[in-house]
């Protein structure tokens, strides 16, 4: 729960790079996520090149992290759920950056990612579902207030 509880949107990062270990470690814990029919419809691009992280059309702080990781769903292996298997695989990734004490600020692109399946040479049918920077924080963002569990969770009916 501790995981759960301290993760943070980061948007500064310190230069210092991640080590190959640790970003195998966290990639997969993205391997290891739940799909539905155990299809696995997902990819994930690993940038470090600065010039390559420029060229993505993404925010300015996000390139300056030593890392960004690229989700994307395959439509041709699951037509209607690659990008919520894709969702909860990036879920594991994120999480598991906070784990090894890392940051990450999860960016959607769905439906906008066009520059970046052309500067990644992605396929037609595979889409670029979630961006997120990933290194060692160089801010401590303050917890932001949540709903209350009455306000989500409803038993037996709405």
């Amino acid at each position: 729960m501790e995981v759960v509880k301290t993760r943070r949107s980061i948007r500064r990062y310190k230069p210092d790079s991640v080590p190959d270990e640790i970003l195998n470690q966290i990639l997969e814990a993205a391997r290891l996520a739940p799909s539905a029919g155990h299809r696995q419809p997902w990819h994930f691009i690993v940038v470090k090149n600065p010039e390559t992280k420029k060229q993505l059309g993404i925010s300015s702080w996000a390139v300056e992290a030593p890392v960004v990781i690229v989700g994307c769903g395959d439509a041709g292996v699951s037509p209607t759920l690659h990008m919520v298997d894709l969702a909860i695989a990036f879920e594991h990734l994120v999480l598991a950056a906070t784990n090894f004490g890392l940051g990450t600020c999860w960016i959607g692109k769905l439906g906008i990612d066009e520059t970046i399946k052309k500067v990644l040479r992605i396929p037609e049918h595979v889409k670029v579902v979630a961006v997120t920077p990933l290194g060692y924080p160089a801010e401590t963002p303050s917890p932001k207030a949540r709903k209350s569990m009455s306000e989500i969770v409803h038993y037996e009916k709405f």
